[in-house]
């Protein structure tokens, strides 16, 4: 979808982090967006720096009921949705499989894979009916591999979302709908904080520094870019591939073994 075509876009998450680059740099290129955010001071904070193509709402992404409703206010203000960028999500607990607490296992996720999936179920049926728009969901390098111990829910959740893309693309090109996966690496945001704020444990990375040289403002750029290419995947980091290719040989070992019994 070239982005000189789209009119609004609704992009969750969205007051701070990855999803306020991304609604950035689509407020650049002329659509109007709502930011809908579960942290009404920050959502406040944000729009009063930006100009009268923002507006905010408030939304916890696990409540259908308040995505319908922040759905009909913000197409109220600026006409149906083109653009839904589905990116709300809490970080890793840290903990292993055997020792994590099941409702933090609960929490990861409602946040990261239904509170994606409950954008799709309020946008996507609009858009396919219309014939036009572009959905974005934020995976993670972590829903394309898992090698690091202590994200297993996170990761549970984020190769969720990784499927959930792959179906609905496959689902919505004959109506003339984008889909985008975004696998973000280490990025600095608040995510820590946000995630404590809905009453999440936070992973400890206290042997490990995270520096990053991809900043949300980045990210927000190669978004943009990748739905006018209508791109199937945007990752972010380039040294994400020896991972997945590792596990994609694996998974080929394991085909051509069973081709040759």
């Amino acid at each position: 979808m070239q982005l000189s075509e789209a009119r609004h876009a609704f992009v969750t998450g969205g007051a701070s982090g990855l999803g306020l680059g991304i609604a950035d740099a689509l407020a650049s290129r002329g659509v109007r967006v709502t930011i809908a955010d579960i942290n009404d001071e920050a959502l406040a904070a944000v729009l009063t720096t930006r100009g009268n193509s923002f507006r905010g709402v408030v939304l916890d992404t696990r409540d259908r009921e308040g995505w319908q409703r922040a759905k009909a206010e913000a197409e109220a203000a600026f006409g149906p949705v083109d653009v839904l960028i589905s990116n709300a999500g809490i970080a890793p607990n840290g903990k292993p499989f055997t020792e994590m607490d099941p409702e933090s296992f609960d929490r990861i996720v409602a946040i990261n894979l239904t509170g994606i999936y409950n954008g799709v179920a309020a946008f996507a049926a609009d858009m396919a009916a219309r014939g036009r728009g572009h959905i974005v969901l934020t995976s993670s390098q972590a829903g394309l591999v898992t090698t690091v111990p202590g994200v297993g829910a996170y990761s549970v959740a984020k190769f969720g979302v990784t499927a959930l893309g792959e179906g609905l693309r496959t689902e919505l090109a004959p109506q003339g709908v984008g889909v985008t996966v975004l696998f973000p690496g280490y990025v600095q945001t608040n995510l820590a904080a946000n995630t404590q704020r809905v009453g999440g444990d936070i992973r400890k990375y206290s042997d490990v520094v995270m520096t990053s040289d991809v900043t949300p403002a980045d990210v927000g750029e190669m978004v943009a870019d990748g739905i006018e290419q209508d791109a199937a995947y945007v990752v972010t980091h380039k040294q994400v591939w020896p991972g997945v290719e590792k596990r994609m040989q694996a998974i080929k070992d394991a085909c051509d073994y069973r081709l040759a019994r």
